[in-house]
């Protein structure tokens, strides 16, 4: 089991990251979700030996790693921009790590044959890598960070400089991977639709902490942070007054709110609003824009007197209503911190 105890960092004389402590247990996949420079990728190159933190300690199954080099701590890494050696062909790339520690000719070609049948890339054996395409590379890669049977594997972005498809086509097969294999893995991604496909546990960076660690669907269900939901796009992060007991005032009207602090009355809010079939108050809204989005209609409005209301909400409808038109929606509404 991977264990990271209170590490700090500083970058440039400022903090960069403050207290971070998490675990990874074995056979988990745990993705660092955070918007570009909030440290995630620094803490993959401690892990791995690569940087070093203020204080703190990371462990691996109760051994601290502080005096452990590198190249010993047998852990394999993927990157975005792939890694691989372009004067090797894809057999000796995948097999540079088992020759490094002297197996026999006939155990590394059996290795390599048995993990380029995993990532679908058999017979490729004697193809140079730079006359592949980016998947291909990323597949070479990830067989290459499998060989030694690696302790923990970390992922640094691996799939940023792919297309959708492609993407969603690498993400199926590389959990599938991981789920085969049991190896603990962290990955790191600004990307939450990777993070919501390939996480068992989601850690959310914001401001040097994690602010957030749940498993995917429970943090979609229950952001609890408004910088959560931000960086996830989940629902509409509106201000609000507290009216008195679970009332709030909003600029759609005055609605219930789901919380679990006591707050008084007058008090500022942020509030999560997201559209509800079943329950919920009651808003009106008049549409400004529709957007077709694969199943369902995204739809933009405002409040239904215009002049009262200076920002809008975002809602998902299966049917598309008119530019123009008011429609009436039942919305939930929860506190955020």
């Amino acid at each position: 089991m991977l264990e990271l105890r209170n590490l700090v960092k500083a970058y440039e004389g400022k903090p960069l990251l403050r207290d971070i402590s998490f675990t990874v247990a074995e056979g988990e996949t745990v993705c660092l979700l955070g918007a570009s420079g909030s440290g995630k990728s620094t803490i993959l190159k401690m892990i791995a030996g690569l940087d070093f933190p203020e204080s703190g300690h990371i462990l691996f199954n109760g051994i601290d790693l502080a005096q452990t080099p590198p190249h010993l701590r047998d852990f394999g890494l993927v990157f975005q921009d792939y890694g691989l050696f372009p004067h090797l062909n894809v057999f000796d790339n995948v097999a540079f790590g088992l020759k490094i520690r002297n197996l026999p000719t006939d155990k590394i070609r059996l290795r390599v044959a048995v993990l380029l049948e995993q990532v679908n890339l058999a017979g490729f054996e004697k193809r140079k890598v730079t006359d592949l395409s980016g998947g291909e590379q990323q597949r070479v890669a990830l067989a290459r960070a499998l060989a030694p049977s690696p302790r923990l594997l970390m992922f640094d972005e691996p799939l940023g400089a792919l297309d959708r498809a492609l993407k969603e086509d690498l993400l199926n097969e590389l959990r599938g991977i991981l789920h085969k294999t049991k190896i603990p893995a962290v990955y790191v991604t600004h990307d939450q639709e990777e993070a919501f496909a390939i996480a068992d546990r989601i850690l959310v960076l914001h401001d040097g902490i994690i602010i957030r660690d749940a498993a995917p669907q429970e943090i979609w269900l229950d952001p609890k942070y408004a910088a959560v939901a931000k960086l996830l796009g989940i629902g509409n992060i509106i201000d609000a007054e507290v009216i008195s007991g679970n009332k709030v005032k909003t600029k759609f009207g005055i609605v219930c709110l789901i919380c679990e602090h006591k707050h008084a009355a007058g008090e500022k809010v942020s509030v999560l609003v997201n559209a509800k079939d079943d329950g919920g108050d009651e808003i009106q809204l008049t549409v400004e824009d529709v957007l077709f989005k694969r199943d369902q209609f995204e739809v933009k409005g405002r409040g239904a007197a215009l002049s009262e209301s200076k920002g809008g909400l975002v809602i998902h409808m299966k049917d598309a209503p008119r530019v123009g038109q008011v429609i009436t929606v039942k919305v939930q509404v929860k506190c955020l911190a």
